[in-house]
């Protein structure tokens, strides 16, 4: 069986949590698009851990964790990733890289950083880990997939006209340093001889898994509202987000994603530039962020403070019928235990008419949030494993997000660590656990 954990909205909504919890049962765990741009932060036996390209499922010594071929992949990154779990007394996980994964090369990093410059004041608040240019080489058909490494006649020729094309912009657009052909080659036969061990035919192995029965997890970036075709563009990621996109990105057949777990936060957080419709600040959402998460909402990657708002009923429902969600996972609803009042948008005003949908950027753009108030709960509800045990507004809460979502809440999150998670069976929904 198939399961994707995905996002509902702009990332950072606590799949690492959820991924991470689900992968005991799992047998592989799959990351199938983005790069190291984003990251998950998950709180276990071990300790605390922000990963940025290993899979979540890593911290069981029963699973195998894949890089799929959807992957911006940056093999030193990921090679420190792998030292700094280990080095905590984390086993060292089973690992596999696909052999049509492609590789964020070290200009990619430069191009990003100097274009976001070159823009100044209209950048796209990139966290400059070069996923842009990795993308658009990708699908310029220039970017260099994991299998050419091993070819080195090819390689030495591809890397000596990647870098005369790739100079001419570094020359005359950025009046940068040029790249030297033998130094980039250099570094390839480098990146060759850390990912031998792992690199494999990843679909093949997914489909004999399949065949044998195996539980595979699907492992997202990011949410629906960083899609690069239905999110706010152009304030987006540079690949699908979507579950969909999870067969594309590992190698399965569409109709093997059996089950499709959307997150949400009980809340909204986002970081980077785009339209936020139930964005607040100042000292609220200051204190919102200083509560938020495990030690505040700051992002896994950047540490850039997070944007906050209240939860989003209008781009949360379009978050989970993208992803096709048959589950919502509902997290950090701890936080909100210190607030009277509760708002929560319901509606945006566009140009003095309220609507339930969410709309193209241009118009999101002039959106104001329709807010209703619901009446907090004033404790905390860390350490309670049952639905029926949360203070009754926490469920009246929970109950009217879900009307709202038109999807079953299944998962509710109330803490940070792994065991922090209460089971919910909707009579909507099939649940996840019988």
């Amino acid at each position: 069986m198939v399961t994707a954990v995905v996002g509902a909205n702009w990332g950072d909504e606590g799949k690492g949590k959820i991924t991470d919890m689900l992968a005991g049962q799992a047998d592989i765990i799959v990351r199938f698009q983005g790069g190291a741009n984003a990251g998950h932060t998950i709180v276990n036996r071990y300790g605390k851990f922000a990963l940025h390209t290993l899979p979540s499922g890593i911290f069981y010594e029963h699973t195998t964790s894949v890089i799929g071929s959807g992957v911006a992949l940056n093999i030193p990154l990921f090679f420190r990733e792998i030292q700094s779990v280990t080095e905590r007394n984390v086993p060292m996980p089973r690992l596999m890289v696909s052999d049509r994964a492609q590789i964020v090369m070290p200009y990619h990093i430069l191009f990003d950083q100097y274009e976001e410059e070159r823009l100044g004041g209209n950048s796209f608040g990139s966290t400059k880990s070069g996923i842009a240019p990795f993308y658009s080489d990708k699908y310029a058909k220039t970017g260099f997939q994991v299998s050419e490494l091993f070819e080195e006649k090819l390689l030495a020729e591809k890397v000596r006209r990647i870098c005369e094309t790739k100079n001419i912009l570094l020359e005359h657009l950025y009046h940068r340093p040029l790249l030297d052909a033998g130094e980039l080659l250099q570094s390839l036969r480098e990146y060759r001889d850390m990912a031998a061990p792992y690199i494999c035919d990843v679909s093949a192995y997914l489909d004999k898994a399949l065949k044998e029965g195996k539980n595979i997890l699907l492992e997202g970036q990011l949410g629906t509202l960083k899609d690069t075709d239905h999110g706010i563009y152009p304030m987006v990621t540079s690949s699908s987000t979507l579950a969909a996109y999870g067969a594309v990105g590992a190698g399965l057949p569409p109709y093997e994603i059996k089950k499709i777990i959307a997150v949400c936060k009980a809340y909204s957080s986002a970081v980077g530039a785009g339209a936020f419709v139930a964005e607040i600040f100042g000292p609220e959402a200051e204190e919102l962020r200083n509560r938020g998460g495990d030690g505040g909402e700051y992002g896994a990657t950047t540490g850039r403070p997070r944007r906050m708002g209240w939860f989003d009923c209008v781009a949360s429902r379009y978050g989970c019928r993208l992803q096709g969600a048959t589950d919502v996972a509902f997290t950090v609803l701890d936080v909100l235990g210190y607030l009277d009042e509760i708002p929560v948008c319901v509606g945006y005003d566009l140009d003095g008419q309220t609507t339930a949908d969410f709309p193209v950027t241009v118009k999101l753009e002039k959106a104001k949030p329709v807010l209703v108030k619901l009446p907090g709960w004033k404790t905390d509800i860390r350490g309670i494993r049952t639905y029926e045990a949360l203070p009754g507004n926490c469920r009246r809460y929970v109950e009217f997000i879900e009307e709202q979502l038109g999807y079953p809440i299944t998962l509710i999150s109330n803490g940070p660590d792994r065991e922090d998670i209460i089971y919910r069976r909707s009579g909507r929904g099939t649940g996840i656990f019988s």
